[in-house]
């Protein structure tokens, strides 16, 4: 059994999309998911699974909610390993902005030249990023709610999907899926 992360994207935002943390942890058990905690109410998922492809534990995932709740859910697997890198190697964290500033965006894949070539022209300042594979390291000085480099914009411009966590949610979940 491998331990995995899954971040759902907006679910519990604005009414939107609701589901329970207590359903959904019933619902990853019934998928056949073992050791399934959630963490606070925006769809931070830790289980552990058989299954080592991300691409078919995310497939089940989606394919479940839709079936329980009828509705479409993005999600994203994330591995232990991936988890404690982007800790490890926050540019961000090296430079001491404020730890409250910073988020991580993670993406699916890792987004092409092209993409971020079209990113780079923009200027988002004073928010900073940092492309590093499939995550981005965001520093925002005012705050996440009126970012300009907010996860739409990103799914946008780069052509991927993504979801974005506070430094404080990732330092959690860390700790949780390395109990």
């Amino acid at each position: 059994m491998k331990k995995f992360i899954a971040f759902l994207r907006g679910i519990n935002v604005s009414g939107q999309k609701k589901i329970k943390m207590s359903d959904l942890k019933l619902l990853f058990g019934k998928i056949g998911f073992q050791n399934v905690e959630t963490y606070i109410q925006s769809g931070n998922v830790i289980f552990s699974s058989k299954e080592k492809s991300v691409k078919k534990l995310e497939s089940n995932i989606s394919s479940g909610i839709k079936s329980k709740y009828g509705f479409d859910v993005q999600v994203l697997v994330i591995r232990p390993d991936e988890i404690e890198y982007v800790l490890r190697n926050n540019p961000f964290i090296k430079k001491k902005k404020a730890i409250e500033k910073l988020y991580v965006t993670f993406l699916t894949d890792k987004p092409n030249s092209e993409n971020i070539k079209m990113l780079e022209t923009k200027d988002f300042s004073p928010e900073e990023y940092i492309i590093d594979g499939k995550f981005i390291y965001l520093f925002y000085p005012n705050g996440a709610g009126k970012a300009k480099l907010n996860n739409n914009l990103l799914e946008s411009k780069l052509r991927l999907p993504a979801t974005t966590r506070n430094w404080n949610t990732i330092k959690a979940l860390s700790e949780l899926v390395n109990v």
